[in-house]
This record gives C-alpha cells, structure tokens and sequence, in this order.
C-alpha cells in the first residue's frame, strides 16, 4: 500500500491542487494512504478534513523576503519545523513527498531530504516561490510546472491540478440549478465577482459602491467577498446582490456567471479558463508579479482581459461590467479562446508521476 505525504497549505492556491491530487491518487489506486501535512494558519485545517483526508500539523516557519530581526529567529524554528515533519514521514512510512509550496513545504523538503525520500515538487504560479526553488535545486526529478516556461530546474510542465467538479463540468447544463442554488435571476446578465479564498479589498469596496448602478443597467451580482470580510450592500431593485463569505460549490458559481472579476492566483486561472468563463483579471499589487503572468496566456489569446489593482474603482465597474455583459458577442468569443487553452488534466497526470515514483524507489 503506498504512503504519501502532500504538503501544502495558507491560501487555496496550495490546498485546492493538493486535494484535486489526492482525489486523483485514490482514484487511480483506491489502496493509496494519503495524508496532507499543513500549518494552522492555513486553510487547510477546514477544507483538508471536509475533504475527507488525514491532515496533519507542523510550525509554520515564514521567511523574511527582507533583513529583519526576525531573520535570526528562523534557523531554530525551521529546525523544530523539519523535525515535526520527519517524525510525520517516519510514522507513516512515506514513500514519496510532494511538495506544493507554502511555509509548510520548506521545512518538509529538508525532512524528506534527510530521511532519503523521493520528492515531487509542483509549482503552481509562473514565477516560483522561494520553497520551491529551494527544493527544485536538489530534486533532480519530478520538478512539476502548472504554466510553460517556468524558470526552475529540471522543470517538467504538466499544468495546476483541479477539481474533477470543474473540470468536467458543462456551464450550460448547469447554469439553471447553479443560478437556483445562490437565489439568482435565472436570465439576468450575470457578474461573479471573487477575489479568492482570502478577499479582496479593492474589488469589494468598488462592486459594493456601484451595487445600485449594477442593477439599473439590468445586471446581477454573485460576490464572495472572503470569510474575514464584511461587506454591507442594500437590497433595492428587481435584481439581487448575493454577497457571500466563502463559495464551497465554485462549480456552481462559474456555471452561474456570465463574466467573472477576479485575482489572477494559478488555481483561478486554470479553473476559470478551463470552463471558457470569460475573465477580467485584476492581479494582487503585490509579490513578484506572478498574478500577471498567471494570467497573460489566456488575456494574449483573448479569452481574458488584465486591469491594474488601482484602475478598479466604482466608476471603473459602472463603465466597463454592463457593457461588456450586456456585449453577447464578444463573451461568446473570449469563452471560446479561453476554453482548452490551459490544461486541465494535470490532477491525474500529477498522481500516475507520483505513483511512477513510488514503483521506481520500490
């Protein structure tokens, strides 16, 4: 019976191509023991469990991307981290650490390292993050990329893995129960508005201004606003304005929407492009600049457009939503562009390569 460990954790950009993995290992081999090695800051302590997988918890060790006092704290909370993670790999016997990238990944690479693990490393942003360059560095093997071109050794592209609920999903068979199922207009032009699993300030407070005006041009609203947020939009008008925390039925919210407004993290991408959701994509103002670049194979076919964090203001949202919903043609045309432009098969690509790699250690 195969032991694999799957570490990644913090945002949904780590847990949703963690959990679509999984779910694609017991497919492939309903034997597989799997268990997801997380933080408690992260949330993978929620979605993880209500997976259905075995999650278990190491420190957190963040790193400073600058010179701080607290840089000298890290060398002694990376080595309690690494050996609450070797005595994770140790009890369940691992044959095989995968890594997504996270706080959680750095200090269970050196783990694996040490106890003479095979390592699959994914990547799941265009640009790497510091994890994972770390560990592409010794990882001969297996170095997985969710985007072509990603600057790492050894890369391999196979792409992010999604849920089997997105990926074969069909908008229009859904649209009816989805639009049912958030209380929506079933005809309305429909905006799904998300800034991921964490919010996004600059998108909730420019919607939320132009809710009025949204509505007198005949459009509706799907807003998940991030479970720390709150957001209060008076309910006037024919059309409603659906704010949410959190959406736990994404299948739903895509099948639902017409355009969606979003941050451009990798799992967004591929998952909205895979439906051939037609996108605006509004990057995160900070990092590296990887959002963007998430972004820019789909917005270069024409499937997507990118706008500034600082350009999305209400009078932004009141010129450019209506015209672009209540515009048929072109909607047809970037759902069209966008739809088989990113792969969405890499969940069960990414198992059978970790399964080769346990056959080959046996």
């Amino acid at each position: 019976m195969p032991s694999i460990v799957l570490a990644g954790g913090g945002t949904a950009g780590h847990t949703s191509p963690l959990i679509a993995t999984a779910d694609a290992l017991r497919r492939i081999d309903p034997t597989v023991e799997i268990i997801a090695l997380g933080t408690e800051r992260g949330l993978e302590t929620r979605v993880v469990p209500e997976a259905g997988y075995r999650l278990e918890l190491i420190p957190p060790v963040p790193l400073p991307r600058k010179p701080t006092p607290a840089l000298f704290a890290v060398p002694g909370k990376m080595l309690g981290s690494v050996n609450a993670a070797r005595k994770i790999l140790d009890e369940a016997k691992a044959d095989v650490l995968v890594g997504f990238g996270g706080y959680v990944s750095t200090p269970a690479y050196v783990a694996a390292w040490r106890r003479k693990t095979p390592i699959v490393v994914h990547e799941g942003n265009a640009v790497p993050g510091i994890a994972n360059k770390f560990a592409a560095r010794y990882c001969t093997h297996n170095v997985i990329t969710s985007f072509p071109g990603t600057d790492l050794p050894h890369a391999q592209y196979v792409g992010l893995p999604i849920r089997r609920a997105i990926s074969t999903m069909d908008r229009a068979a859904l649209r009816a129960e989805a639009r049912a199922f958030f209380g929506l207009d079933p005809e309305a032009p429909t905006v799904f508005v998300t800034g991921g699993s964490q919010g996004a300030q600059r998108l909730n407070e420019a919607f939320a201004s132009a809710a009025a005006d949204l509505r007198a041009a005949g459009v509706q609203v799907l807003h998940a606003i991030g479970p720390k947020n709150t957001l209060e939009v008076p309910q006037t008008g024919n059309l409603p304005y659906v704010v949410l925390s959190y959406v736990d039925r994404m299948d739903y919210a895509y099948a639902a929407a017409d355009l969606v407004v979003c941050r451009a993290g990798s799992n967004t991408v591929t998952e909205v492009s895979g439906v051939g959701l037609p996108a605006i994509y509004v990057p995160l103002p900070h990092g590296n600049g990887e959002q963007a670049l998430n972004a820019k194979p789909v917005v270069d076919a024409g499937g997507g457009l990118l706008v500034d964090n600082a350009a999305v203001t209400p009078e932004w949202v009141r010129a450019t939503v209506p015209q672009l919903l209540h515009d048929r043609a072109r909607l047809t045309a970037m759902s069209a562009a966008a739809q088989g432009l990113i792969r969405t098969d890499a969940d069960d690509r990414l198992a059978r390569i970790v399964l080769d790699v346990v056959r080959s250690a046996s």
